[in-house]
């Protein structure tokens, strides 16, 4: 993992707000998911990679959107997918 914050994060000029508190692929699927994440570049919201369909890190690899956040209660941290970086 860098020690030094990733070059997406030092990028990041507009953050999108969460798009919904669900995730809509996993209501879709008649499913259900562990915590949830917003893309911090589109709001897109999907879940974690706890949750078996790790929605999340499939709109990282269909989108190439690297950055999320929790939007669990009481959690604030974001994450880099491409440098594997994590920011509290």
């Amino acid at each position: 993992m860098p020690t030094e914050p990733c070059e997406h994060f030092k990028h990041l000029t507009t953050v999108t707000a969460p798009a919904s508190a669900v995730c809509q692929q996993c209501i879709e699927m008649g499913d259900t998911w562990v915590h949830l994440r917003a893309c911090l570049e589109c709001g897109t919201v999907g879940c974690c990679d706890n949750s078996k369909n790790r929605h999340a890190r499939a709109h990282w690899g269909a989108h190439q959107h690297s950055l999320i956040q929790s939007i669990e209660p009481g959690e604030s941290w974001r994450y880099c997918f491409d440098d594997d970086y994590l920011v509290k």
